[in-house]
This record gives C-alpha cells, sequence and structure tokens, in this order.
C-alpha cells in the first residue's frame, strides 16, 4: 500500500452517493488517529496539510509517516496538500511524492484564477497527482489563512462550469456558506446553490469548513453533490481540550506517551463521528 491520489477515490464516493472525510492532521497522534480509525472501520480517508503543517512536521517526515501506516494497515492514503497558493512550493512537494493538491487561486480575480489554476494543474497531472481547486471564497481561519467576512464570496453554478472545463481541475470546493474556524453565528447554507452548481458540473465536489455544522446538514450537501468533506477544527478543539484536562487531573504527568492517550481517545470519536456522517464506512 502506498500513498494515492484522490482522483478515483473521490469518483467512488460520487457515483456510490457518499463522501471522504477530510482530516486536518497537525502532529504524529493525529495522523495515528485518523488512519487507525479509518482503517478499522474500513473507510477512505484524506489526511490533509496546509502549508504550516508541512512547515511543522517536515514534508519527507509527513510522507515517510503515511507510507508507514499506509502499509502497517494495509490501507491506501491520500496525503493532500490543503490550501496551497504557491506554485513552487507545491511542485516541490509533489516531486518529494505527494499525490493530491488543492490548490487555492480563490483570493485571484476569475481570469487570474484559472491561469494560475491551469498552470498548477498542467504540472500535476504529469505526474499523476490529484488537482482540487476553489471558486468563491470562504471567510474565516485556516492557520495563517485568514478571510474576512467581507471578502468571502459565494460559488457562481455558472462560473464554476466555466472555471472546470478550462481548468481540467478533478474536484472543485464550492462556497456555499460554510466558514473555516469556529462559527461566530449559525451558518445558513445555500442548498439551491449547490445543486445547480451540482446540475453544471460533473467533477466531485468538495465541502471546506464542515467543523461546527449539523450531522443533518452535512448529510443534505452530501445528498446535493458533495464527495469530499474537511474536517479540521473539530479534531484540534478535542485534543487539546482533553490534554488539558488531564493536566488539571495530573499535574505533575511528563510522560507524553501517557498524557497523549486521553487526547487521542478524544479525536478518535470524532473521526469515527465524522466517518459515520459521511457513509465512508465499508466503502474501502
Amino acid at each position: 500500500m502506498y500513498i494515492i491520489s484522490s482522483k478515483n477515490m473521490l469518483k467512488k464516493a460520487q457515483h456510490q452517493g457518499f463522501a471522504v472525510p477530510a482530516f486536518n492532521i497537525h502532529n504524529l497522534e493525529t495522523l495515528q488517529v485518523v488512519v487507525e480509525t479509518a482503517a478499522s472501520l474500513r473507510s477512505p480517508v484524506m489526511l490533509a496539510g496546509t502549508p504550516g503543517t508541512y512547515r511543522y512536521g517536515g514534508v519527507g517526515s509527513l510522507i515517510a509517516l503515511t507510507n508507514a501506516l499506509a502499509q502497517e494497515h494495509q490501507i491506501p492514503l491520500v496525503l493532500h496538500l490543503d490550501h496551497h497558493e504557491e506554485s513552487e512550493d507545491i511542485f516541490n512537494k509533489v516531486r518529494a511524492g505527494i499525490r493530491s493538491v488543492m490548490i487555492d487561486g480563490s483570493h485571484f480575480p476569475f481570469e487570474e484564477n484559472i491561469a494560475h489554476v491551469k498552470a498548477v494543474t498542467d504540472f500535476c497531472h504529469a505526474y499523476d497527482v490529484s488537482i482540487e481547486a476553489e471558486l468563491g471564497r470562504l471567510g474565516g481561519q485556516e492557520d495563517d489563512l485568514i478571510v474576512d467576512d467581507k471578502d468571502s464570496a459565494y460559488t457562481s453554478p455558472d462560473a464554476a462550469a466555466e472555471f472546470v472545463q478550462r481548468t481540467s481541475i478533478d474536484s472543485l470546493a464550492v462556497a456555499i456558506g460554510t466558514a473555516h474556524g469556529l462559527y461566530t453565528h449559525e451558518p445558513r447554507l445555500d442548498f439551491a446553490r449547490l445543486e445547480q452548481i451540482r446540475n453544471r458540473v460533473e467533477v466531485p465536489l468538495v465541502l471546506h469548513g464542515a467543523s461546527g455544522l449539523t450531522e443533518a446538514d452535512i448529510q443534505q450537501c452530501i445528498r446535493l453533490g458533495i464527495c469530499k468533506v474537511n474536517v479540521a477544527t473539530e479534531l484540534k478543539i478535542a485534543f487539546a481540550d482533553a490534554l488539558k484536562a488531564y493536566f488539571r487531573e495530573n499535574p505533575t504527568a511528563n510522560d507524553p506517551r501517557h498524557y497523549m492517550q486521553p487526547a487521542k481517545a478524544a479525536m478518535k470519536q470524532v473521526v469515527t463521528r465524522i466517518i459515520g456522517v459521511c457513509g465512508s464506512e465499508d466503502k474501502l
């Protein structure tokens, strides 16, 4: 088993009516929990890392750890570049062994976004690397990426069709009312817009900002064509809350092999629940 592209994984989800959960990883413990849980439930899964995560963990180290976990658990894994903007950074990571890329040019005007994404897509497809891009823009914060609500924009269905056709991307991240990070108010998703995009676009659709959405909203998005669901903040909160609680109860603890266990158990609950919501169990 080895690191694979996400193209066939998402196509299967599209044809069978479920979504692949994409969990943002931040350290060894996140990797272990996501892969072990996915393997036990026989769920396809994507391991997503922002530029900050790859700086923190090291590109070579994250690739080696993912390969080792794929072999240990005998499952294919997608190690994904999440919200990467710099072409040369993407190219270097692809050369190192990454096989799934989200190129984020959503901050550019439409034509410039197309040109930027097309150049990256052409390079990556030569390496059999799958490409996700975003049209429209989510508000909120994802590591170093901060977008004010006033700068967010919903995805136009007509523009989405043109964007996919001209860039040849493999999946499209859409903006329908979700946001990165914690929601400051109850999100109101534009399901009608999502349905219109689905009717105009053939490639799998991606939902960013799923942390904090109700299970009913996520499953309605899947019914309307979402094939990949991104979760980051929920994992971080579960990990941090459990770790802080452990130290409150055990203030002299100093062995990470012990104090990491409740943090991992809390993340496992999140991963298990999201796999259930996505309907991806037994879909490997």
